[in-house]
């Protein structure tokens, strides 16, 4: 998912809008008016090559070209054939732009007689798509994926309309505020959300639902945005302000949509069994005297910013980056001073704790400074790219008699807690074997951006088991206990990194248990599709979420037969490890990942490096606990 925003939606031509949204760190942008005084299907193209080389010069890209394709109600020949020549021009600016996303309608603009009658009229669906037929194959033809708005037109027409073209790339350009107010999204928002964000190709987001006090209603986009994130959504989500106070200026209320949605998106973590909705967050009592944060890296930082600022008895103080441009975005969403010296918060007596966000390379480096300046520190995972450096951090905050966490947040998830009291108690017998997958995709963009330092050993610790297997690796960890050793392969198949795309290791624990683990960012969809498998003498356990599966399945094997039910459900003391930090600083509970944690979990990580680089893939001891 890319942020985006329509340049007209600011009252001003793209020449205009581009620099002020580059200022406002958003480098995806929706073309629809305003091109030169022109509509985007109007525009010549010597103007959309001059108008490429302009968005190239500023580093934007287009999400999506908002086309008003076939927006008439089942049209004459004369003016079939007048769209038909629209197309033409689409093509040649998805060709000239660089973009094949278009957004589009299909011949069906129905007055209030009519109104949803194309999802259950054959009648009907027949003359749209007997209209519709040549512009649907030119688009086909020449490779653009049409995404429909479910603008005068209900979002069961839309799908309808899918499936009787049988486009598999073709989606829905999902309006959300369109379809919220209906019987089926009051009935039950969560299941709404999930039913229609598999059709989507992208979002349109207006200041309706989005901005407080604009309507009588309010869109739950933290929802929708984990939701569509968690199937892969690869379209842009568009802010398309529609200002619904022309009193207001333009370019504030679209700044306030861009606001909510900063604030609303996901973090980049796997996801959960859960539908998508926020857990109710209790109110601490230590609310009044709250925990000082300053976060330091705001790439994965910018997110937990966000869950700082939500916890009740936690405060964010300050944040920093040394990118300018996300420095000041960060602080500005979440309306903190923002710097790019690290120092400033060192100093700052109202910051308790320093959250390290940075490249995982530079974690050591940086809480070590912070830990010297007297702050207690958190760490996002992996703890560091390698063991010394953890050691070094454990050793500095004993020594100073400071606080020293990791931040993985699977532990603080209900499936997980729930899961790994199950194998305490025994419901699965003696574990025999368990297996893991993930799948995952990562282009090279991702590899490239800020500065390149992913895939690599140095900054990133590695490729897909270092970054992203690493939440997993923690979990099973968590779950079941560490192994004793481990034996690993890798391969860099599909990315031009210097470390793996793929991976895929043995863990052997004293018991006999044996695990195998998999992880690869060359998934053909860009997806998060994690799979674990649990296997015992007395029973089994299955989860699965992502990739082919529409919705998260988790499913219990105890007493002979297949549940969907767990024996018995387990919350989670704290909600974060930022609400978990508060409550060790203020009340001496104990940190649900302590350093030496997320050492252990580091140890098995380091142990699958060993193997594949050092001993050919052979068996590998786990060093578990620190050396004295």
């Amino acid at each position: 998912m890319r942020l985006s925003v329509f340049t007209d939606e600011l009252a001003l031509d793209v020449t205009k809008a581009v620099p002020m949204l580059k200022g406002w760190g958003i480098d995806t942008v929706d073309l629809r008016g305003r091109i030169y005084g022109k509509a985007i299907e109007g525009v010549s193209d010597d103007q959309l090559r001059e108008l490429r080389a302009f968005l190239d010069a500023h580093g934007v890209t287009v999400g999506c070209i908002e086309s008003s394709l076939a927006k008439v109600h089942l049209p004459d020949a004369q003016r079939c054939r007048a769209e038909e020549a629209k197309l033409e021009r689409i093509v040649a600016a998805a060709e000239i732009l660089g973009c094949r996303l278009v957004r589009s309608f299909f011949y069906w603009q129905p007055g209030p007689e009519l109104q949803g009658a194309l999802a259950i009229r054959p009648d009907e669906q027949q003359q749209v798509l007997d209209r519709f037929a040549p512009l649907a194959e030119r688009a086909r033809a020449t490779g653009l994926i049409l995404a429909f708005e479910n603008c005068g037109v209900s979002h069961d027409e839309v799908i309808a309309i899918l499936g009787a073209l049988d486009v598999p790339s073709w989606g829905m350009a999902w309006d959300v505020a369109n379809t919220w107010n209906c019987p089926e999204r009051e009935k039950d928002a969560a299941a709404f959300i999930r039913r229609l964000a598999p059709y989507a190709r992208l979002l349109h987001v207006k200041a309706r639902g989005a901005v407080p006090g604009l309507a009588p209603f309010t869109i739950p986009y933290e929802e929708v945005l984990h939701v569509c994130d968690a199937i892969g959504l690869k379209g842009p989500v568009s802010v398309e302000t529609h200002n619904p106070k022309p009193e207001l200026p333009h370019v504030d209320v679209t700044r306030q949509v861009v606001d909510v949605l900063r604030k609303a998106w996901p973090s980049a973590a796997p996801g959960t069994l859960a539908s998508g909705k926020a857990t109710p967050r209790a109110v601490r009592p230590w609310a009044e005297d709250p925990v000082g944060f300053a976060v330091v890296g705001l790439g994965m930082g910018h997110n937990r910013s966000k869950l700082i600022s939500q916890t009740s008895g936690a405060r964010l103080v300050g944040v920093c980056d040394l990118v300018e441009e996300r420095a000041k975005r960060t602080g500005e969403a979440f309306q903190v001073p923002w710097t790019t010296d690290m120092r400033r918060w060192f100093e700052d007596p109202a910051v308790d704790v320093v959250a390290v966000m940075t490249e995982t390379g530079r974690h050591g480096e940086v809480a070590l400074q912070a830990l010297d300046a007297g702050k207690h520190v958190i760490t996002t995972k992996p703890m560091d790219a390698s063991l010394a450096a953890c050691d070094a951090m454990i050793r500095k905050a004993e020594a100073k008699g400071l606080l020293l966490a990791v931040d993985f947040g699977r532990r603080f998830q209900s499936d997980l807690c729930t899961l790994r009291q199950a194998v305490q108690d025994g419901r699965f017998g003696r574990l025999l074997s368990a297996s893991f997958e993930l799948k995952i995709l990562r282009e090279m963009t991702y590899y490239r951006s800020n500065g390149g330092w992913r895939g690599t050993r140095r900054w990133d610790g590695g490729g897909v088991l270092s970054n992203q297997s690493i939440h997993h690796i923690d979990e099973i960890a968590f779950a079941i206990g560490l192994p004793t050793r481990v034996r690993c392969c890798i391969r860099t198949q599909a990315h031009e990194i210097e470390a793996e795309d793929y991976g895929t290791a043995v863990w052997e624990y004293a018991d006999g248990l044996m695990v195998n683990f998999t992880g690869t960012t060359s998934y053909p969809h860009k997806t998060w599709f994690d799979r674990l498998e649990i296997t015992g003498e007395k029973g089994a356990y299955f989860r699965a979420e992502g990739g082919p599966f529409a919705k998260p399945l988790e499913r219990w094997f105890l007493d002979d037969a297949w549940v969907d039910q767990p024996p018995v459900v387990v919350q989670p003391q704290w909600h974060s490890a930022a609400d978990n930090f508060a409550a060790a600083l203020r009340t001496g509970a104990d940190l649900t990942c302590s350093g030496r944690d997320g050492r252990r979990t580091q140890s098995i990580l380091d142990a699958m490096y060993r193997s594949a680089y050092d001993a050919a893939g052979d068996w590998v001891e786990v060093a578990a606990d620190l050396a004295p």
